[in-house]
């Protein structure tokens, strides 16, 4: 399995970005894919996911509203299109994903990922 991240920059305060994650290996119809992000010195937190199963999404509470997590199956694909954006957003993004259907209990969780994409860097000047 394959990821590959990409969309990341530096936009100002209230813009917007969108992160792309192709997979490759996987069987999109019963993975679990989107984002988690990491500040330098604290954990990995969860941003968003997609459960292709169900067609089911997840937020943050942080980044709901803003934030939209969205799928293209032809091409094994999620997006999150951020809009909005404040510098509480700035981090490093990374695409995981998981080769099965993630319980709702579970999906925040870093653990119930197995594959991960190379970070992308966000970053949003205030």
């Amino acid at each position: 399995v394959q990821l590959q991240a990409f969309g990341g920059g530096l936009v100002q305060g209230g813009g917007s970005l969108r992160l792309s994650c192709a997979a490759s290996g996987v069987t999109a119809s019963r993975s679990t894919m989107g984002w988690f992000r990491q500040v330098s010195g604290k954990e990995r937190e969860f941003v968003a996911v997609f459960r292709w199963s169900d067609l089911s999404t997840f937020y943050a509470e942080s980044v709901k509203g803003r934030f939209t997590i969205s799928k293209d199956r032809t091409k094994n694909t999620v997006h999150l299109q951020m809009n909005s954006l404040k510098p509480e957003d700035t981090a490093v993004y990374y695409c995981a994903a998981s080769p099965q259907r993630v319980i709702n209990s579970q999906i925040r969780r870093v653990g119930s990922y197995s594959y991960w994409g190379q970070g992308t860097k966000v970053t949003v000047s205030s």
